[in-house]
């Protein structure tokens, strides 16, 4: 066979419900031939080469989802092909077929990938079998998914997704609290979704046609942040051309979110404070005092009760904000959520990109799943739509991974070990915790299982010793 002209008459893409489309490869053109018409009389659409690189740059294209390979061929053995088109598509089912077979050929080949190992001459019955219980797996994955699909659109929480029972929660809480038109603290580490829980309240609540503004107080200098959330008159300040309204005022009759409001100083926290205590606040610059009506939603990373210990925030201005409280769990307290978020992201993603994948090999998956995901929910789309962005399958596979997710975490040398007292093991594994915890200690001591007098107890014990080291 020429390649040349079997390259003009390749499959087209094909989509997972399709049909099984098989690609056979084989140094003998009269077995080419005899496999194709087999294979076609199952009812399956096959294409056959005697060119290995030709089998390989189908796969690479997505034509095929089945390889029928023989292991003797010159220039390229099955072994080697095997290897190289499960790089191009870890989703591919390569069967590979043998003169020679024996009992130890076919494991050896099993455990490097290969889907099944046919011995020569070919069994059509034998082949017949392999063929239908691959076509049952791909039936069986299209239901799945689409399974996965009905279940993903009927747990979309306003654009939040989740099945876990801590999310369940959030989302009963904040069903309850929407219609009532009172100020929410939602508290969460970064990148849990906290401005999507106010978004769902918002659009929960009797004044959802109303605007939803949003005002990020980490980002500004105090004069800044002023400005943008109370607006200011001309020649204010160095800059001030005209007057402006602020953010309040844009925000009159619906909901302005102040996202990370522990960050904000003492003299903005003031100026929050008499809004929400008389509704009314000045522009910069201007004594006029003006009147609002708004509902404020506010959200932090910080454990606000820490901060009101420590002086860093007001307690009269959290007492007002956390009328209703919200906690957003980190994505490593609901990892069962993490299956429906990557379909939720890989649907978004493939969409966005216009590309056809179907979702994440197994391998891909683990991955995931293994990592501690500092960064949440923000960290695991991210992840994910670059992943989108690179892949050139229909399956996102370990390769697609930034870099730090394809890297194993390294491993301590056996010959490393050392034994540690117990008292310095339980030092390491409390100051990890509290990392993990943002220094919250009293989530911290919820997660170690000991009381936070326990706890306090303990930090206030290591301080002294090393007070004393020191």
């Amino acid at each position: 066979m020429n390649p040349t002209a079997e390259r003009e008459k390749e499959p087209e893409n094909i989509s997972a419900g399709e049909t099984l489309s098989i690609c056979i490869l084989d140094d003998e053109p009269t077995m080419v031939a005899t496999l194709e018409k087999t294979v076609e009389r199952f009812g399956y659409s096959s294409w056959g080469t005697s060119d290995p690189y030709a089998a390989l740059d189908l796969i690479r294209k997505q034509r095929c989802r089945v390889a029928l390979c023989d292991v003797k061929m010159p220039g390229m053995t099955g072994l080697a092909f095997l290897e190289k088109a499960l790089k191009l598509d870890p989703g591919i089912y390569v069967i590979l077929m043998s003169g020679f077979y024996s009992m130890d050929a076919a494991m050896d080949a099993i455990r490097r990938g290969a889907y099944d190992y046919l011995p020569k001459p070919i069994e059509s019955e034998r082949l017949r079998r392999s063929l239908d219980d691959l076509a049952e797996i791909f039936q069986q994955r299209r239901r799945v998914h689409e399974l996965d699909q009905q279940l993903l659109d009927g747990l979309d929480f306003h654009g939040i997704v989740g099945r876990s029972p801590a999310m369940f929660e959030v989302f009963d809480l904040a069903r309850k609290i929407a219609r009532h038109y009172t100020n929410v603290l939602i508290a969460g580490q970064t990148g849990t979704g906290k401005e999507l829980v106010a978004q769902a309240i918002h659009q929960m609540s009797p004044v959802a046609k109303r605007r939803f503004v949003v005002c990020n107080c980490s980002a500004m200098v105090d004069t800044l942040l002023e400005s943008q959330l109370f607006g200011h008159v001309r020649g204010a300040f160095t800059g001030a051309t005209d007057n402006r309204s602020g953010l309040f005022e844009y925000a009159n009759g619906g909901t302005i979110f102040l996202d990370e409001v522990g960050e904000t100083s003492p003299a903005m926290q003031a100026k929050l404070l008499r809004v929400i205590q008389n509704r009314e606040f000045q522009r910069v610059g201007s004594p006029e005092v003006r009147r609002v009506d708004v509902r404020i939603i506010a959200a932090t990373n910080r454990d606000l009760r820490v901060e009101v210990l420590a002086g860093r925030f007001r307690e009269d201005l959290f007492y007002r904000l956390s009328a209703i409280q919200i906690r957003i769990p980190s994505l490593i307290e609901r990892l069962e959520d993490i299956p429906l978020l990557i379909n939720h992201f890989v649907k978004k993603y493939s969409s966005a990109y216009q590309k056809p994948i179907q979702g994440l090999t197994r391998r891909a998956q683990t991955v995931l799943l293994q990592h501690s995901w500092p960064g949440n929910v923000r960290e695991l789309e991210n992840v994910i739509s670059s992943a989108a962005v690179v892949t050139t399958n229909d399956f996102i596979d370990v390769d697609d991974f930034p870099e730090h997710l394809q890297k194993p975490l390294d491993q301590p040398a056996a010959d490393a070990w050392r034994p540690l007292p117990l008292q310095e093991i339980r030092k390491d594994h409390i100051k990890r915790v509290l990392e993990m915890c943002n220094g919250n200690r009293v989530r911290a001591a919820q997660m170690l299982g000991i009381g936070r007098t326990s706890l306090y107890r303990h930090l206030k014990r290591e301080g002294k010793s090393s007070s004393h080291a020191a």
